[in-house]
Order: C-alpha cells, then structure tokens, then sequence
C-alpha cells in the first residue's frame, strides 16, 4: 500500500506596517514582501542570495537561465523576472504557496519567461532534465518549523552542481535551530571544491547564505568592488555592502 503524502501545513500572511510576510501555520518567516514595492527584496539574506551578479558580467544577466528551489514569498523569482527581465523557473512542493504568492505577494502569472513548477525540488536536481542549463540556482528550503535545510546532504548538492552551467553559480540560505553550517558547508565544500565556496557572515537574525561556484574563479577584490558598483547602479542590490562581510569559505 502505498504511504501518504505528508500533509502540508497552513498557508497564512500578517501585515506589519508596510510590510507583508509569509506564514507556514507558525509564527517563523518564510518569507515578506514591502507593500509599496512589491518587486524589490526586502529581507537581508534574500538580497544577499543575488551574490552570484559579482561573478556574471551585468550585460549578460538577462540572457540567463535562474531557478529557485522553495518559492517562500517569490521575492527573488519576481525579482529575477521583472527586474532582471531573466528566464526564471521556480520549484515549490506546496500548492497552497504558490497559490498565496499569487493572491497576496504579487506574483505574475507564468509567461514565457516565467515558469513556476509544482514538484520536489530532490527529485528535479537528480532528473537529468535541467543538467546544465541552470545559470543561477538560489536554494532556500525550509519546511513550517524553519529548523533545518530539508534538504542538506552531500548528494544533494552534487545533484545541485550538475544543474548548472559551465559559469554557473548556487546561493545556499543556512539558517536554523537544528542546523549546523559547519556541517552543511563541509557537505558543500565536498560536492562543489573548497575553491569554488564563498560565504558571508550570518545576519543579525542568524541567516548565512553560502554560494558556490559550478568552477571555481579568483576575482580580484578590485574586479569584485567595480562589479558591486554596478550592480547597485543598475538593480538597487547593496552589493558594495557585501563585501565587507563576504570572501571565501576557509
């Protein structure tokens, strides 16, 4: 007899002032969204998940292939859609978010540059059928109690790696009670090489997003601080910012 499916919690939002945050039947953030700008990053760490424009000429951004794996409130697939103008495809396994995202965060309806996919996001990095078409992967997966990555093994991010291109890049959000970053960045040290992971220090509220490179590069601080420029010249992103609290993973 085949098992049950687990049941999938409550989707809810609150509203604090201007700004709205998603819900999973707890009090734990999985997301926000600012009323009055709805397609801009509001969250600290998710701003800090778009580290791989450092390594990715601006020019080119908008010819490139993003994925998210955990839709949360869809602040980064609407920003990569609309802001980045980027071919965007986003995984999420609970029907009730992206139903929720849709109703309350803004998100636009799939078009041809946006594909938003109902699926388990182990199961589409072991398929072979996004293998080496993924330019940016931004990996935030967390279930209503916000413990741990429910994804985080070795195996896992080898899977995560073949997704992408030759230049390509993965942002990983760590953060929970019962996680361990040593841990999970040993795991991603093992599948990606410890030359190709960067980090960051941990927010104020505990996030630390890690990323790692398909190939390692060595830019100069001078190549990364003129790339930051530019990047908050043209999107926004306070990437000169990053880079007081980002280097590689040592």
């Amino acid at each position: 007899m085949k098992a049950a499916a687990p049941k999938l919690p409550e989707v809810n939002f609150s509203d604090h002032g201007d700004i709205r945050y998603l819900h999973l039947g707890t009090e734990w953030v999985q997301g926000s969204m600012r009323l009055d700008e709805p397609f801009a990053i509001e969250l600290e760490y998710v701003q800090r998940m778009m580290a791989w424009l450092l390594f990715v000429e601006p020019q080119a951004v908008a010819r490139r292939h993003v994925m998210q794996l955990g839709l949360g409130a869809a602040a980064l697939t609407k920003f990569c859609h609309r802001k980045l103008r980027m071919k965007t495809t986003a995984i999420e396994l609970n029907p009730q978010v992206v139903a929720a995202c849709r109703l309350w965060f803004k998100l636009p309806k799939d078009d041809s540059r946006l594909s938003v996919i109902l699926g388990d996001a182990q199961q589409v990095v072991a398929h072979e059928h996004w293998r080496g078409q993924v330019d940016a992967l931004q990996v935030d997966l967390y279930d209503h109690e916000a413990a741990a990555p429910v994804l985080d093994s070795e195996d896992f991010y080898r899977d995560c790696r073949t997704l992408l291109t030759e230049d390509g890049c993965m942002t990983v959000n760590l953060f929970g009670r019962s996680s361990s970053y040593e841990r999970s960045l040993k795991r991603i040290r093992a599948a990606f090489g410890d030359e190709a992971v960067w980090a960051f220090r941990p927010t104020r509220e505990g996030n630390t997003v890690v990323l790692a490179l398909r190939e390692p590069v060595h830019p100069t601080r001078a190549q990364l601080s003129s790339r930051a420029e530019e990047i908050e010249a043209r999107w926004g992103l306070p990437a000169r910012k990053w880079l007081r609290v980002f280097k590689q993973a040592t």
